[in-house]
């Protein structure tokens, strides 16, 4: 009986020392992967929308304040604003009166819409930035 169980220990011991030809994942470890890939994606991609949309509208408002300082140093000139800055992305159209610095109003949005997203400029009563 003792020589049984020393040489089911020296089998196991050698087994140890020699190692597993095993190589690679478990499927249990590979789908716990997935898994967790799944929900980091599932937590990214609305973070990563909000993100864009910030940004977006930030480049609008810089867009406006743009045109705004132009229309503004036109006005200031003794020139009328120039009407319309429009670019691929966005609809710019700068209003004031010739001369007259603080009627300056600069409106910006998206190409393909009507409503104006941003103002800018100190001729415009509301939205944006004012300046």
């Amino acid at each position: 009986m003792r020589a049984t169980i020393r040489n089911y220990m020296d089998a196991v011991k050698r087994r140890r020392e020699e190692g597993d030809d095993e190589a690679g994942f478990s499927l249990v470890e590979l789908i716990v992967v997935v898994v967790i890939l799944g929900i980091l994606a599932a937590v990214a991609i609305p973070i990563f929308n909000g993100i864009q949309a910030q940004a977006e509208t930030n480049a609008m408002k810089a867009a406006a304040a743009n045109a705004a300082a132009q229309g503004t140093a036109e006005a200031a000139q003794g020139n009328v604003p120039t009407s319309d800055l429009s670019n691929n992305e966005f609809t710019i159209t700068v209003t004031g009166d010739k001369g007259k610095v603080d009627t300056v109003c600069a409106t910006a949005s998206k190409v393909g819409t009507t409503t104006p997203v941003e103002k800018s400029g100190p001729g415009c009563t509301t939205g944006g930035s004012g300046s």
